[in-house]
């Protein structure tokens, strides 16, 4: 049985350590960088009427006023005045997959520093996060509120231990995305955490929800999961489904098909990304998490300023000049 890496002697034991560790080491230093730039991070709904300008290319056609528009013969777009508050919703995928690391720290700890960090940022600031998870199936709703509690909540959550799968047993990321895409009747900041190792069929409810919500999309990824190391004899153990294989990693044939199998499942995971409409934020699990979240300052300020979605690899380190980054 391999070791359960769900808690390691440098993960705090309980959720109020850990996100009592972050307030101090990540939350304080973060909101000193990211003072004044708050409304380019986040940008809530409104129904108050601002002003009405000329139509720009990437503008959203909902917000076209017609009866202008005929007027003057001219495509003019409703400008309204911002509310800051908004719902953000975490779509979190804690499966077997997601449960694994090849140092100290498992793509699920990376996972939980992130969302710890984000979630308690939006509620300080009087947001309200909710959040959706997916263990072998949708584990239910928690509807967003705004507190230091709520922020408890989700991190117990996703810290509690799962039963291991049924054989043969896959994740299948669709069906979280579209319990999402129901659940959230308003449009919301969604973050959508997973690895993305799923059975196909997750690209189009993804497309789906970025046509709704702004959608960030962050993958979870770790550097083995590209290659086989040398390691002589070994038996490994599918996470997902339980199936074991007893390998001989000496093999150079066995680890080239090994690379090449991982190249086209990274191929696939990014063309379906790309194609979502969603930001994508890449996370390693040797990220550090606050050059993480300044990378997903610089991200949104993109966003905002380009219009466009961007893509954010884990290698992009932000010492790179942010005009050399093209969104992919």
């Amino acid at each position: 049985m391999p070791e359960d890496r769900r808690e390691s002697p440098a993960t705090p034991a309980t959720p109020e350590q850990l996100l009592r560790r972050l307030e101090w080491t990540v939350l304080r230093r973060l909101d000193g960088l990211l003072q004044g730039e708050w409304r380019t991070l986040w940008r809530g709904a409104g129904i108050d009427l601002a002003e009405l300008r000329e139509y720009q290319h990437l503008d959203d056609v909902r917000h076209i006023d017609w009866n202008v528009t005929a007027r003057l013969q001219q495509p003019y777009v409703r400008q309204f005045t911002e509310d800051r508050e908004l719902a953000a919703w975490f779509l979190l995928d804690v499966s077997g997959s997601v449960d694994f690391g090849s140092a100290e720290r498992t793509k699920l700890a990376l996972a939980s520093g992130f969302v710890a960090t984000l979630a308690r940022v939006l509620t300080r600031h009087g947001n309200r996060v909710g959040a959706l998870l997916y263990g072998q199936a949708v584990e239910g709703v928690m509807p967003p509120r705004a507190t230091r509690v709520q922020v408890l909540e989700l991190l117990q959550r996703m810290r509690r231990p799962r039963p291991r799968s049924a054989p043969g047993g896959r994740t299948t990321l669709g069906d979280l995305l579209r319990a999402a895409d129901a659940a959230m009747r308003r449009r919301a900041l969604v973050f959508v955490v997973s690895d993305f190792i799923s059975e196909p069929g997750w690209e189009q409810p993804l497309a789906r929800l970025a046509r709704r919500h702004d959608v960030v999309a962050v993958r979870l990824w770790d550097a083995l999961e590209m290659t086989l190391p040398d390691l002589g004899l070994l038996t490994v153990e599918d996470a997902e489904s339980g199936e074991q294989l007893f390998l001989d990693t000496a093999d150079p044939a066995l680890r080239q098909h090994y690379a090449e199998h991982a190249g086209a499942q990274e191929e696939r995971v990014l063309q379906g990304l790309a194609t979502s409409g969603a930001d994508v934020l890449e996370l390693a699990t040797d990220d550090d998490l606050l050059d993480a979240l300044l990378r997903f300052a610089d991200l949104r300020r993109q966003r905002a300023r380009l219009g466009v979605h961007a893509r954010f690899p884990a290698a992009l380190r932000r010492a790179q000049p942010l005009a050399a980054v093209a969104p992919a």
